[in-house]
């Protein structure tokens, strides 16, 4: 399976004070593991993990800190890490889309469609994602 991995994904899995970094490094870890899975991220992701980095610390974490914790978290994943263009042309909208609120998720949805993949997150009320399970799978 391939995954786009969401911003609020990014931000758990590379905070350990985040209420879901466990359920998402678990999972994270479930996925290097398999041969046959592979996550990405994309332009917007990454943005969105520096921007959210900065404001979550109050300005303890400059730009550039949160920059070299993602890249030490993208290059932990190795091989398992693709990066995906983002070339999703800002035209076309899924149904669900109805606010600007939604317009960040559904772009990504439709990225990760165009690429094959799921865009995994912890967010329940996008349609047609991956959310990720509470608990990892144990097999």
């Amino acid at each position: 399976m391939r995954y786009l991995l969401d911003v609020n994904l990014l931000v758990a899995w590379g905070w350990a004070d985040h209420a879901d970094h466990d359920r998402v490094a678990g999972w994270i870890g479930q996925v290097k593991r398999s041969r046959s899975a592979r996550l990405f991220t994309s332009p917007i992701p990454e943005l969105g993990f520096v921007r959210v980095s900065v404001q979550r610390a109050g300005g303890r974490v400059s730009p550039a800190e949160a920059g070299r914790t993602l890249a030490g978290m993208l290059a932990s994943l190795g091989p398992h890490h693709g990066f995906l263009p983002d070339d999703q042309p800002a035209t076309d909208w899924p149904d669900w889309c109805r606010g600007p609120g939604q317009t960040t998720d559904a772009h990504l949805v439709l990225l990760a469609t165009r690429h094959q993949a799921k865009l995994a997150t912890l967010d329940a009320a996008i349609p047609a994602a991956f959310i990720l399970p509470h608990e990892p799978h144990r097999g």
